[in-house]
This record gives structure tokens, C-alpha cells and sequence, in this order.
């Protein structure tokens, strides 16, 4: 008779959860798939499995609050799921704007029934969802968005949709103005979700130019249609149109619009640039949430060829705003903030309970809490000299690397082995 009270042990690990207020060197155990026991020490013969997890950190499962996983489906834009979540060390992804009314349950079917990752879903306004990353900007305009069919949609899945996806940029508001996004806004009320707002240039101007329309107003115009807890995505932006004007300040609105209950979110991707985050920090502009934004287009795969059919390139690759070179991971996202000075106990958050709370979860998600999904993130925390970049070529230097170790989604492990995750540089 095997009377071992837990299936596994993480042992001496800097265990940072803090929903529970929790950061200091100690032992988590997991039964049955869910989190048994945080503890400064078990007994090594009280689990049937021990890892020695000392000096490292041990958090709760990461959450990717922007991720593209609806693979095939977006054509190139699409990442496989597990690549992306737990072959990275992230145990729970959100899909911004991916699937839509239309495309949701081949999304439900396909992704997110079969992956290992937990995952969840920001639903596009949009009838054709993110269809090859956005590419062609006439599928997005006011025709191409049903309100009744996007929050029926969204209202009859709320386990998988928990948001809304929009765009707020000046290659849409130059073709259609402001019609499109106040369509978004109304659904999210509607369906009594949060509005994710995608800001940063995202499509070229079209032949008759910007139409009277200035990206440095879009953001003053669009914020009064949000309330509190909508997301406000891409605070570093280096494309126009962002959190930061053409004089190089931080809009006057974006402070009052945090005070009032709006959150930011990262949303790393090809579009962060360490220039516009020093600029924007100063100024209180601190991100709730951390997403990766990792997409086909930012992101090399390696020995990943594409489906028969999938165009060899567009005309615009060269110039696509969501090309990048840089390769990232959300543990390096999170280097960068601390290497930009944001304490790592400010940026485990941003991972952890504050998506949870964003994806109104935090009764399931993001704590190490007895009863809890076992889903951990096992982080090496390197010390050192790192040598980190963005796709404008500028060059940080961090003394902290993290990089995924492992993770455990409810109980299972998943080894960091993922093809595209960056490797440490030395500076």
C-alpha cells in the first residue's frame, strides 16, 4: 500500500505567488493534477516524485495574454498552441482576435480541445477574425463586422471567450474613421466583456491618403468609448499612433485613463521599442499585464514549412509593420522590463494574478492555492550580462536573464524545449 500523500514535490525553490503573498524559498506539492500543499518543507519521502528545484524560480502557471495560436486557420499568423504555451513554460494563452463568430468552434475543436496549453480566447469583432495576420485591411471595414452574431457568439462561450479584439489605428480610421471601433464597443458591452484595443499603426494608408484623420487624435477619440477594465495594447508601440505623440510625450489622456480603470497590456511583439518604453515609464505608464504577442511574422520557426497553397510572400513583407527580427519569448518580455528597471516582483504580476483577474479567473488561475489547477512555471533566473535588442536595433544589456525551466499543466510536466525560444546572448 503506497501511503505517499502527494504525487509530486517541487522542492526549494524561490516560490514568488502573489495571491497569496507568498515569496520566499519553499516546497510545492501536487495530488491528483492540483496544487496539495505550499510549504517551507515536506518530507521527501511524503511524495512519490521529488525535483530538485533550488535555485530557481517556482510561479504560478504564466499567462500569455496575447498570443496568435489558431494555427493553419490564420495562415502564416498562427503558431502552434504548445510551441507558443507550454514548450515555453507558459501554461494558460489568449488568443487575441484570432477566431471569430465564424471560425470559433473550428477554434474550440481544433485548438483549444486538443492542446496541452490551457487555452482562451479574445473573440474578433470581426466576422473574418485574424485571416493571415490582418493583411488585407478591406476585410475589416464596417461590412465586415456583425454585431448581433458577435456577441450571440460570444455570450453562448464564455468558458473560452473572455474578451473582445479590436483596432484602433490610423491605417482603419483613414478608411472608415472611428465607425468600426465603436461597433467593437459595442459588442464588448454587450456581451459584458472586456475590450482589448490594438493601438499602433497596423495597415498602410490607402491611395487617398489619411482622409483628414491624424493617428495623434486617435487615442484621445477612442478612450471615451472604454471602461474600466478594457486593455489598452501596445504601450511601446514603435509605429505611429501609440501612447506617445509626435513630439515624443506620453498623450496627457493615458494617465487618466489608468486612473480610471483601464489597464495596459504589452503585447510585446515586433512592435515593443526600448526607446518609447523610457520614455513612457517616467510618465506612470506601467503595464498590468505582459503579453507576447508572438505571431508567424515576428517569430522564425524553424523546419516549420508552410501548407501547401500558403503564398511564398506578400508584396508588403519588406515593409509590414509586423515583420520582426529580433527573436523574444514572454520570459524574455519580462527580462526586458527588468532590465528597464521594473522590480521582479512587480513584473511576476503581469504574468500571473493580473491576467487572471483581466480574464476574470482568479478564482481558477494564477496562484499557487490549495485546490488550484497544478499549473507551475519553473523559471532559471541567470545572472550575468545579456545582451538584449528590438527590432529598431537597440541594444540593452541586462544583468537578469530569465528562462523557462519547465512547467507543469495540472500536474504534468513540460519540458522548455519549444524551437523558438531566443537564446541567451552574452554581452
Amino acid at each position: 500500500m503506497d501511503n505517499r500523500r502527494y504525487d509530486l514535490v517541487l522542492r526549494g525553490g524561490r516560490v514568488i505567488c502573489p495571491a497569496s503573498g507568498i515569496d520566499g524559498i519553499r516546497d510545492v506539492a501536487v495530488k491528483d493534477g492540483r496544487i496539495a500543499a505550499v510549504k517551507e518543507a515536506i518530507l521527501p519521502s511524503a511524495a512519490a516524485e521529488v525535483v530538485d528545484v533550488s535555485g530557481k524560480l517556482v510561479l504560478p502557471g504564466m499567462i500569455d495574454t496575447h498570443s496568435h495560436v489558431y494555427q493553419y486557420v490564420t495562415g502564416r499568423f498562427g503558431l502552434n498552441p504548445d510551441m507558443v504555451g507550454v514548450r515555453s513554460g507558459v501554461t494558460t494563452v489568449v488568443d487575441q482576435g484570432g477566431p471569430s463568430c465564424m471560425t470559433l468552434p473550428g477554434f474550440r475543436h481544433f485548438i483549444a480541445e486538443r492542446s496541452q496549453t490551457r487555452v482562451l480566447a479574445f473573440l474578433s469583432a470581426y466576422l473574418v477574425g485574424g485571416l493571415e495576420g490582418h493583411f488585407y485591411p478591406n476585410l475589416y471595414s464596417p461590412d465586415g463586422v456583425d454585431i448581433d452574431a458577435t456577441v450571440k457568439s460570444a455570450v453562448e462561450n464564455r468558458d473560452l471567450v473572455r474578451g473582445i479584439k479590436g483596432h484602433a489605428e490610423i491605417g482603419g480610421f483613414a478608411r472608415w474613421g472611428i465607425k468600426v471601433m465603436e461597433m467593437a464597443a459595442e459588442i464588448s458591452r454587450r456581451a459584458d466583456l472586456p475590450l482589448y484595443v490594438h493601438f499602433g499603426q497596423l495597415w498602410g494608408l490607402p491611395e487617398s491618403g489619411a482622409n483628414g484623420e491624424d493617428a495623434d487624435t486617435i487615442m484621445e477619440r477612442v478612450i471615451p468609448l472604454l471602461r474600466p477594465g478594457d486593455v489598452l495594447a501596445h504601450p511601446f508601440t514603435r509605429h505611429p499612433g501609440g501612447f506617445i505623440n509626435e513630439e515624443g510625450e506620453v498623450h496627457h489622456i493615458i494617465r487618466a485613463a489608468m486612473d480610471a480603470g483601464l489597464k495596459v497590456d504589452v503585447g510585446h511583439g515586433s512592435h515593443f521599442s526600448y526607446r518609447v518604453a523610457r520614455a513612457s515609464l517616467p510618465a506612470g505608464v506601467i503595464p498590468y499585464t505582459l503579453g507576447a504577442d508572438m505571431h508567424g511574422y515576428n517569430t522564425e520557426v524553424p523546419e516549420a514549412p508552410q501548407p501547401a497553397g500558403t503564398p511564398d510572400e506578400h508584396h508588403d513583407d519588406e515593409n509590414h509593420p509586423f515583420l520582426g527580427q529580433a527573436r523574444f519569448s514572454l520570459t524574455q518580455a519580462m527580462s526586458s522590463m527588468m532590465a528597464l528597471g521594473i522590480p521582479l516582483e512587480d513584473v511576476v504580476p503581469m504574468v500571473t494574478t493580473h491576467p487572471a483577474a483581466m480574464l476574470r479567473m482568479s478564482d481558477q488561475l494564477g496562484a499557487l492555492k490549495v485546490g488550484f489547477a497544478a499549473d507551475v512555471s519553473v523559471l532559471h533566473d541567470d545572472r550575468g550580462r545579456f545582451l538584449l535588442r528590438d527590432n529598431e536595433d537597440t541594444k540593452v544589456v541586462a544583468e537578469r536573464l530569465l528562462r523557462p525551466a519547465f512547467c507543469l499543466r495540472a500536474g504534468k510536466r513540460f519540458e522548455a524545449d519549444s524551437p523558438i525560444l531566443p537564446q541567451a546572448i552574452a554581452a
